[in-house]
């Protein structure tokens, strides 16, 4: 499953216009939101150069680079059920461009804002977790004191991020993922002008760009954020990348493409992206000892293109 991030922000700071500027998925931007509507969901593709090579390499009839599943809430609600709590990480947009706007204050809400819906969250649960603690479960009196030291955490002022020990697993809290923040304004992305562009095809949105695209930019912070390392897998059918944590082995990369490929591991091929092409193929970088045999534990590093042996 792709990772998951979640934009966050104050009413008309541009969330969906953000959100539909990643992932095309034209959701309707509208000046307030009800927190009954449900969340956009769409797909933010990580844009690698490196995955366009190396498919003109081998001649490859589909490219497919990975992508970031993302979330976008309605209003600046942070409690939707299958929202935020799910999300790997969360983008905060914040107003720049009207008269009154600050974006440094509107951060700071926005962080206010998620440490207060940590705190009513710990509340619910406390409530639910005393009740089942009757039972006389020692797990759950166990959770039930972490708990109620938890409340006096938040309500010392403190987040989540801030505990100093291990947080309960079933408790999914917004303030310890990573947030990143995206002024929409002239000191940040024009997420407007990036949503009229992302309905444009690439060689004709090149043209209205002075510089990268702020999308890939994003994308890039998120990428660095969660700790993820991109590999690459390319054959005559398809070249596709794909993303890890930081870590992570050969035997979860094989995981990544299929269940299948993962039970049945043998060993897996391995080469970098960049020996990969100065060898013009995999035989002529294999006659240099470039590439090389590895097995489960390997960990992957960012840019290696693999290719793993299997047998079900």
């Amino acid at each position: 499953m792709p990772l998951q991030v979640g934009i966050v922000g104050l009413a008309n700071a541009g969330k969906t216009t953000l959100f539909n500027a990643l992932t095309h998925a034209g959701a309707e931007v509208t000046a307030y939101a009800s927190v009954t509507e449900k969340a956009n969901v769409g797909m933010a593709v990580i844009a690698d150069e490196r995955l366009d090579r190396l498919a003109a390499l081998v001649g490859s009839k589909k490219v497919t680079p990975a992508a970031i599943r993302v979330v976008d809430v309605p209003g600046s609600s942070v409690e939707v059920p299958g929202g935020l709590r799910q999300a790997d990480a969360l983008l905060a947009v914040v107003d720049g461009f009207s008269p009154e706007s600050d974006p440094a204050r509107d951060l700071e809400t926005l962080r206010l804002e998620l440490l207060v819906a940590d705190r009513d969250h710990v509340g619910r649960r406390l409530e639910r977790v005393r009740k089942d603690a009757k039972s006389g479960s020692p797990g759950t009196r166990q959770e039930l004191a972490v708990l109620e030291q938890l409340a006096e955490h938040l309500d010392a002022g403190e987040s989540l991020s801030e505990w100093p020990r291990e947080l309960p697993g079933a408790l999914e809290p917004l303030t310890t993922k990573p947030l990143i923040a995206v002024e929409n304004g002239p000191n940040g992305i024009d997420c407007a002008l990036e949503m009229e562009l992302a309905e444009l095809p690439p060689e004709e949105a090149a043209e209205f760009r002075t510089g990268p695209s702020a999308l890939d930019a994003i994308v890039l912070r998120l990428k660095e954020a969660l700790g993820l390392v991109t590999f690459f897998t390319v054959g005559d059918t398809e070249a596709r990348s794909w993303t890890l944590q930081h870590g992570e082995t050969a035997l979860d990369a094989a995981e990544s493409i299929h269940s299948d490929i993962a039970r049945g591991f043998i060993r897996c091929e391995v080469i970098r992206w960049d020996d990969l092409l100065a060898c013009g193929s995999h035989a002529e970088a294999a006659r240099r000892g470039l590439q090389r045999l590895e097995g489960k534990s390997y960990v992957v590093e960012d840019g290696d293109v693999l290719n793993v042996r299997f047998n079900v």
